[in-house]
């Protein structure tokens, strides 16, 4: 009895802290009578372990050291942090259900027994109504997965599929009426449309498409000369030269108006077609039959409309094209002084040529080509890259690779990506339907290191791209 008033006068002593911890006992007491009614099993059970722990830290504050042991400090400090352990180790109460959840099962339903059938082992040695949780790994997906999962996210959307093939149709029938009534002598043939949505390769948005104004030639008084033969030197492009001028003079043919220097000229045909489309035509009158605005573009070098609708926004590029002997000639002449080059197109054959691939062993070249347009519409440095070359590479490589099965997409797609990377290396595309073209011949050397550098970081980690 002493020893006790001995005690509690220490505890007096230390400014009341007897006191203190005799109410902060008593309050334990109560919370933990009444723990099990407000907090539930688990919350009481909770309660009365942190309850413990602090407890334990008070007594061993407030207990008298032993002045003849050394080590009784270090070991007072040892026990305090096996507490705070303790502590930060107990499991935390479960989240409070909602109303909504009260109504569903736990437990799924219990499969009845066959008779005859040994119970589940593996099933008994689980308490009973305690759910089983499968946790599940963290999965890295494969190049193959992200390829096939990143081609979901390319597609055009459904009203912009239906909408601008629809809209550029309209626009196209007002332009061919007004053309064929404001200059009636030129024979244009009649006008179709021309790009990737119609062929199933557009990704992203539909925000492109392309016009084109067939030019009908007499064969008789036209003739076609390779650029490789001209001073430019380049088989890409070619003249259109105007023949028999001895026996057929100027004014036998209705383009004999646009003849520079013997040969048809796209540069000319361009301009007076400029000068049509925004002097000549109330486009505000048939934007507002069609529900839209239609403005052409003044100060670009191509022959360009921009349509605003309530729905998308359309850029429609207008090509005069010319097919003569197996050629489809643009009239994209290049920057400088020739004025009378015409390009030649290889879309109709590229598209054609993987369609038919594809068609011949169920490739997926058209998912590959869909997926590479995605990225380099998505990358700025890559954007000239999109198109021609790519379905170029890609062409070149279905010759050397036979396996184009959905399953080796992703090792097409990285065999593509090295081919690019060596093509840029050298500087140097060849034409998969014509090996004297370059098709990079017209990119500066800048752009060419700058998409080199890209694609080269590319391979070693081509999800970058994605």
């Amino acid at each position: 009895m002493a020893a006790f008033w001995q005690q509690r006068g220490r505890r007096q002593e230390n400014g009341g802290l007897g006191s203190v911890i005799d109410g902060l006992g008593s309050v334990f007491d109560v919370l933990l009578a009444n723990a099990r009614l407000v907090l539930g099993v688990s919350g009481a059970a909770v309660l009365a372990i942190a309850t413990l722990a602090v407890k334990r830290l008070i007594d061993r504050a407030t207990s008298p050291r032993d002045e003849g042991d050394p080590k009784a400090e270090q070991k007072s400090l040892e026990e305090s942090w096996q507490d705070l352990a303790l502590i930060k180790t107990t499991p935390k109460p479960p989240k409070k259900q909602r109303r909504e959840d009260l109504s569903e099962p736990l437990l799924s339903p219990a499969r009845p027994l066959v008779p005859g059938e040994a119970p589940d082992p593996r099933g008994s040695s689980a308490p009973l109504g305690a759910p089983q949780v499968k946790s599940s790994p963290l999965r890295c997906l494969t190049l193959q997965e992200k390829l096939l999962s990143h081609s979901s996210q390319l597609a055009v959307p459904e009203i912009q599929v239906s909408l601008v093939p629809q809209l550029a149709r309209s626009i196209c029938t007002q332009l061919q009426n007004f053309l064929r009534s404001k200059c009636p002598e030129l024979p244009f043939g009649r006008f179709f449309l021309s790009g990737a949505l119609l062929d199933g390769l557009e990704v992203l948005a539909a925000d492109h498409i392309h016009l084109m104004l067939p030019v009908v030639l007499d064969a008789g008084l036209w003739s076609l000369i390779s650029g490789e033969d001209t001073v430019v030197r380049n088989p890409q492009y070619w003249m259109i030269k105007r023949i028999d001028l001895g026996y057929f003079p100027r004014g036998c043919s209705p383009w004999d108006r646009f003849i520079v220097g013997r040969y048809l000229s796209s540069s000319v045909l361009n301009e007076t077609l400029h000068k049509l489309l925004v002097a000549s035509i109330n486009w505000p009158a048939i934007g507002g039959l069609l529900g839209c605005a239609i403005h052409p573009v003044v100060a670009s070098r191509e022959l360009k409309l921009e349509v605003k609708h309530d729905q998308v926004d359309l850029s429609i590029t207008l090509f005069p094209v010319v097919e003569m002997e197996d050629k489809v000639l643009l009239a994209v002449p290049p920057e400088g002084l020739v004025e009378n080059l015409w390009l030649e197109s290889f879309y109709r054959a590229e598209v054609s040529r993987v369609k038919q691939l594809d068609a011949g062993d169920s490739g997926a070249r058209q998912l590959c080509l869909r997926i590479l347009n995605g990225v380099c519409k998505s990358q700025p440095s890559l954007h000239k890259l999109g198109g021609s070359p790519v379905t170029h590479v890609l062409l070149h490589l279905s010759d050397a690779a036979s396996d184009w099965a959905e399953e080796s997409l992703a090792d097409r797609f990285q065999q593509v990506l090295e081919e690019l990377v060596a093509s840029l290396e050298k500087g140097i595309l060849p034409s998969y339907f014509n090996p004297k073209i370059n098709l990079f011949s017209g990119l500066l050397e800048e752009e060419i290191d700058e998409m080199g550098f890209v694609l080269y970081r590319a391979i070693s980690e081509p999800e970058v791209l994605l």
